[in-house]
């Protein structure tokens, strides 16, 4: 098995979102498709390999946010089949709610940011129960539902023959640029701290020590990483609470928290190019309506 990490120069910022091809014995499969604004640049990088669309039959998405999954429905055009969490099938078959929910926060930034996004027929949709394996490409992928981040969240285990498993995690296990600072992505409506914290437990009980995270690439070293992350977790969410207290409104929030997080990073030796890079990939004004919402929710449980 071999993983190639695909650069989609989103934003033409380097490192900021990955899809990856996974090479088997028996062909190709894809992970992750980014937003359908990089789609022509993506299929010019998969050309320049000697691949066509046609070569992938399977694609395996972690989750159903635009920049994971906003192009499935142009590879279900070119015949492949997609693979996607229970609770994210329906929105694919059907995303005009999702779409237009987006357009409401990103308003005239959506074209250039996400791109379209059309119905994918559900004969080419299929959703995996936990713990399934999918055989695709002479490879085994295993489907982790991963709460935390998203409900419809599904880590891959992908393990070909006499091979140690990898896992493709989405944004379960955060977004880490260059190896600098692992951040966790926190977008409203589905932050749930206590089930992120369960998702991470079950990715340190796999066998699999590589992770590829779709914000960026490959960590080896899996138990520090998903430690950074949690510890991150609980402190972004322990930052947070005193404003859901006082009922303060996230646009006024933002930028402590933009101040807070960029000295973290100081701190860790991210640069300035390498913070916008983290910015395009993980907006502070997301986490900070996300994290509320999920306070809000707790707090008046």
């Amino acid at each position: 098995m071999t993983v190639h990490t695909l650069d989609l120069k989103f934003l033409n910022l380097e490192h900021t979102i990955a899809v990856f091809v996974v090479e088997g014995p028996e062909g190709l499969a894809l992970v992750e498709t980014g937003p359908y604004s990089t789609f022509s640049y993506l299929i010019e990088v998969l050309k320049r390999h000697g691949w066509r669309p046609s070569d992938f039959r399977s694609l395996f998405l972690s989750h159903i946010h635009f920049d994971h999954a906003g192009a499935a429905w142009a590879w279900a055009r070119e015949g492949t089949r997609v693979y996607v969490h229970p609770a994210g099938l329906p929105h694919l078959a059907a995303p005009e709610k999702l779409y237009q929910s987006a357009k409401r926060i990103y308003g005239d930034d959506m074209e250039k940011l996400w791109g379209a996004m059309e119905p994918i027929p559900e004969t080419q949709l299929y959703a995996p129960a936990h713990g399934e394996v999918i055989h695709s490409a002479g490879l085994t992928f295993r489907a982790w539902h991963t709460p935390g981040h998203a409900v419809h969240h599904i880590a891959w285990e992908v393990s070909g023959p006499n091979e140690l498993p990898v896992v493709f995690t989405g944004d379960v296990a955060g977004v880490c640029i260059d190896g600098r600072y692992v951040a966790p992505p926190c977008p409203p409506p589905d932050i749930q701290v206590e089930d992120w914290q369960a998702s991470i437990a079950l990715l340190r009980s796999l066998s699999a020590q590589t992770l590829y995270l779709t914000h960026y690439g490959v960590i080896k070293d899996k138990d520090r990483h998903l430690s950074d992350l949690e510890k991150r977790l609980i402190a972004w969410a322990q930052w947070m609470r005193p404003y859901a207290e006082q009922e303060v409104h996230p646009e006024d929030i933002v930028p402590s928290f933009v101040t807070f997080v960029r000295e973290e990073m100081a701190f860790s030796g991210v640069d300035a190019v390498t913070a916008a890079r983290y910015e395009a990939a993980n907006p502070a004004f997301m986490s900070v309506a996300g994290l509320l919402r999920y306070w809000k929710k707790k707090l008046s449980a």
